[in-house]
């Protein structure tokens, strides 16, 4: 046990240098006068709705505001929506909690604009809910789930973002980070058992064809991964300093990861409680059982992984579905990059889905009687 917890820590301690390391590639520095900081609507001063061509109504507003933070605290602000109109532009009442951008004139003056609503305090509640049911529900092994997602969280952000930033290839660090990932995710939530060791194995092996996949398919349907407006802007802010493709590919690669964590442990754990309640099966009923089973799961995963893509894109889809140029006929749809883009990530993801659960039960199958 002492060994096990031994073995804990070093996992720990070993990943913190790499975060650490990560931050000395990112130099990151502006001199950009802008500021964004909160406020509060203390009065609404004028208000007026104007309905646009479409239709629908718009609300501009001339609001008194309070700073919350930084130098604007408790200074009074006003802001004279008025004059422009602005599709995302809420209808602000007194209380409301406000991004305010402020930004410096030529001349010096002040202009500020509201950025929308500050979500933060919502959004804390909201992570603080789930983190309850999560150990309510899984109790000491929710709380190890909790803290595997928070390494997971500083992974991402402090060694695999800094890293692209940086100027290294996305394919590459993405799955630098994926190992170390999935190392913490398995030990941490199942322990440091035979079935985890497997686990990894066959999750590496899966993300490693995933990741194969998706290289050939994008070169063969030439993707540049600049179908995105968030890509062309990231581009206008790294200076050209980002492999967008390698990006795209890097996405593809994490976003498999957490499902084929979630494939595999739980086709490991099958074949194991399958040997344990019967010792006498022979490995190939064993591997015939377990992959019953592993199909029936595999099904909804599928259909699960599409829905989580297809949510994703609902906009883009219901957009494409109007059948306005160049989005006519059916081909048409497919041609286009960004629809293309997300059939390769579905398409890629599943089949590296659907080959890791022969995969993890072959694997499970010759090695549950043996010590690795």
């Amino acid at each position: 046990m002492k060994i096990k917890i031994l073995i804990f820590i070093l996992l720990i301690l070993f990943s913190l240098p790499i975060l650490a390391f990560s931050q000395d590639d990112l130099a990151s520095s502006s001199d950009s006068t802008e500021e964004i900081f909160k406020a509060r609507v203390v009065e609404v001063l004028e208000q007026k709705s104007s309905s646009r061509e479409d239709g629908s109504v718009s609300i501009q507003q001339k609001l008194k505001l309070k700073g919350l933070d930084g130098d604007w605290k408790n200074k009074e602000i006003i802001f004279d929506g008025t004059e422009f109109d602005v599709l995302s532009a809420g209808e602000y009442k007194v209380g409301d909690k406000v991004l305010v951008n402020y930004n410096p004139g030529p001349e010096g003056e002040a202009n500020f604009y509201v950025v929308g609503y500050s979500r933060t305090s919502s959004i804390y509640w909201l992570t603080f809910l789930f983190s309850l049911v999560v150990i309510a529900i899984g109790r000491f092994k929710g709380f190890r789930a909790l803290v595997v997602l928070l390494l997971t969280f500083l992974i991402i952000l402090k060694f695999i973002i800094p890293k692209i930033l940086a100027g290294s290839d996305p394919l590459f660090i993405s799955i630098i980070g994926s190992l170390f990932i999935l190392i913490l995710a398995v030990y941490i939530t199942e322990g440091f058992k035979k079935t985890s060791t497997i686990a990894i194995f066959a999750i590496l092996i899966s993300l490693i064809i995933t990741g194969l996949l998706s290289v050939w398919f994008s070169a063969i349907t030439k993707l540049t991964g600049f179908a995105s407006e968030e890509s062309m802007f990231l581009i206008s802010l790294a200076g050209g300093s980002i492999n967008i493709k390698g990006l795209l590919l890097a996405g593809i690669i994490i976003g498999a990861l957490g499902v084929l964590d979630d494939v595999i442990i739980s086709q490991v754990a099958l074949v194991r409680e399958l040997k344990i309640s019967n010792p006498e099966l022979s490995k190939y009923q064993l591997y015939k059982q377990a992959m019953r089973v592993g199909v029936s799961h595999l099904s909804s995963m599928v259909n699960t992984l599409f829905l989580a893509y297809a949510g994703a894109s609902l906009p883009l889809l219901i957009l494409f579905s109007i059948k306005q140029p160049p989005f006519l006929t059916f081909n048409q749809v497919l041609d286009n990059e960004m629809i293309a883009t997300e059939v390769v990530r579905t398409l890629t993801g599943s089949i590296g889905l659907i080959l890791a659960v022969p995969i993890a039960t072959f694997l499970s199958v010759k090695f549950v009687n043996k010590k690795l």
